[in-house]
């Protein structure tokens, strides 16, 4: 039967497995709006486009699959540039549509026209591919192209346009084919590849496994473990690959924040690198501490894109394809020759959970208001054992890297870019995906907390199990310490205070959520806990000591290196 273009979108993006959607519906996309809720989808309509582009981008990442976002035309458009500039980046495969005036508008030789620009041109930088459906029958071709270029290769964002006069024609087409009809899927490596890197691997005395972001967004830490087990060796994260593996977390550990990982690296004969770009935060695996051992070192790099295959450094073996495809790969390979356990593995687990212990018991404790790394102690170790966790801010993030007591499964943040006012919106993604039933804890500043507060209302319209814990200094903490580093203290410190008025907790209410005020550190846990227990997303108001946030903050001659002291 004959089916409308935005009922043959549903259908295509069913066919690949996405059943979420978020945005203000325009007069354009009402129709979809109103159909994907019949079928069963997540409609989600926060209050800000860059919320639903956040919030579309965390969906992916906890999925291993495309999200879908929408604008409206024009300024909802202009909302969404950020969150397409974050998936850009972040690498996360998100399809945002957006709704247009008929096209005849863009010939027009006329001024003055109302809620429009021509959009396409001004969006094409921040996305792997922007096409617009000028006819209806080219609605197939170009939702599997932007499918096809948004997961193929370094997955990223793509934009799609509607103009007006094409959304509810009607068309007469096929079903809707499953991808491996129209896109590479499960991409192998090659055999001759993969038994080198086995070889490699056996050969090996300290090998490593260096994990990134990727492994989680593709939702393929299974096949990882299975890998880790069979090398048994110890597993580095990168800054942004910090979810843990469920089963590796004693033998995880950070890059640069942890004596276990640096020794394992300084060590290592062979580096597995999978699911990382090599970059920055990793020193690009040949600077600081991968250089001490370069000569002497095997690069094995599973990679999807072989355009980024020796960029950053040379690889000895690049196993191009999708990881999920090849790491079993790998895995059958070394099957029936497992390795002993690396020499060192036992000494680098104990004296990390010794780190572990002295971080939480030198945090200092008692005051009021709350030392920051002490509120990370006591809200990570008060975090739920099946949770998911997301972190913003800055100062507050920095503190997080160290003091952290929990090893959670997932972890989202935006690591890549950086992005401040990401977290709110991706806690409430990260909850839509996996159901509504995981809880969820976003630690954040008070900064970061207020770009996207409005979307409390959207957790406590979905009854979301989420609770934010809310580092408050009124002040950009991070900043006023670069004034305070740059002109020393006492100096003035421009734009980066506010009103000591504002009670989050009480934000928190007006919009329907649970809401806590704490100022001494033993009674963070107390108030999450009541959070949780509420039935309603929660939000902890922790006053925390501004001249600690600003200044004392750990690790940070080690997060310099990541992009100073020649690191350009």
């Amino acid at each position: 039967m004959p089916v409308r273009v935005y009922e043959r979108v549903l259908h295509l993006f069913e066919a690949e497995g996405i059943d979420t959607i978020f945005g203000i519906p325009d007069p354009n996309f009402v129709h979809l709006f109103h159909l994907a809720e019949e079928r069963g989808w997540n409609v989600v309509a926060p209050h800000h486009e860059a919320s639903a582009g956040f919030m579309a981008e965390a969906v992916s990442r906890m999925t291993g699959k495309a999200a879908v976002c929408v604008g409206t035309l024009g300024p909802g458009l202009a909302n969404l540039a950020p969150a397409m500039m974050c998936a850009k980046v972040e690498n996360s495969p998100v399809v945002f549509l957006g709704g247009q005036r008929a096209r005849i508008t863009e010939q027009r030789v006329r001024r003055g026209r109302i809620q429009f620009v021509q959009q396409s041109g001004l969006l094409e930088p921040s996305v792997k591919y922007a096409a617009s459906i000028e006819y209806a029958d080219q609605t197939d071709e170009i939702i599997r192209q932007g499918l096809r270029k948004a997961l193929t290769g370094t997955p990223g964002p793509v934009y799609i346009e509607y103009p007006a006069h094409v959304i509810q024609e009607e068309l007469d087409v096929p079903p809707a084919a499953p991808p491996g009809t129209y896109r590479l899927v499960g991409q192998t490596a090659g055999p001759d590849a993969v038994a080198r890197a086995a070889d490699a691997v056996r050969a090996a005395e300290r090998p490593i496994l260096l994990v990134g972001h990727g492994v989680h967004t593709a939702r393929a830490a299974a096949q990882v473990r299975a890998l880790a087990e069979l090398m048994a060796c110890p597993v580095v994260q990168t800054s942004g690959g910090t979810s843990y593996i469920e089963g590796l977390e004693d033998r995880t550990f950070p890059y640069g924040f942890s004596p276990s990982a640096v020794e394992a690296v300084v060590g290592s004969d062979l580096c597995l690198a999978i699911g990382t770009e090599l970059g920055e935060p990793v020193h690009y695996g040949r600077g600081r501490h991968w250089a001490e051992n370069e000569a002497n070192r095997t690069w094995i790099l599973v990679e999807q894109d072989p355009e980024a295959i020796g960029v950053n450094r040379p690889v000895h073996i690049p196993l191009v394809g999708d990881l999920r495809a090849v790491v079993p790969q790998l895995t059958e390979a070394l099957r029936g020759t497992p390795r002993e356990p690396s020499p060192e593995l036992a000494g680098w687990i104990e004296r990390d959970a010794a780190r572990l212990a002295e971080l939480a018991a030198s945090a200092p404790s008692g005051l009021s208001p709350v030392h920051p790394a002490r509120l990370i102690v006591e809200a990570t170790r008060a975090f739920p054992a099946d949770g998911i966790m997301v972190r913003d801010g800055g100062a507050t993030t920095i503190f997080g890297w160290t003091y952290s007591q929990a090893r959670p499964h997932d972890v989202l943040w935006n690591q890549n870019f950086g992005h401040l006012g990401t977290g709110l919106p991706y806690a409430v993604g990260a909850s839509v995906a996996q159901g509504r039933t995981r809880p969820v804890m976003l630690i954040t500043g008070d900064s970061s907390f207020q770009f996207h507060i409005a979307e409390l209302e959207t957790a406590a319209r979905l009854g979301l199990p989420l609770v934010c814990v809310v580092a408050v200094d009124y002040a950009w903490g991070l900043e006023v310490g670069v004034y305070k580093r740059t002109f020393g203290q006492g100096s003035r410190e421009t734009g980066v205070h506010w009103s000591r008025e504002t009670r989050l907790d009480r934000v928190a209410e007006g919009f329907g959520c649970h809401g806590e005020y704490v100022e001494r550190d033993e009674d963070i846990a107390p108030a999450i806990k009541r959070a949780y227990a509420s039935g309603r997303p929660g939000v902890v108001h922790v006053a925390v000591d501004p001249k600690a946030n600003s200044e004392e903050m750990p690790s940070y001659a080690e997060f310099r290196t990541w992009y100073a002291e020649g690191m350009q």
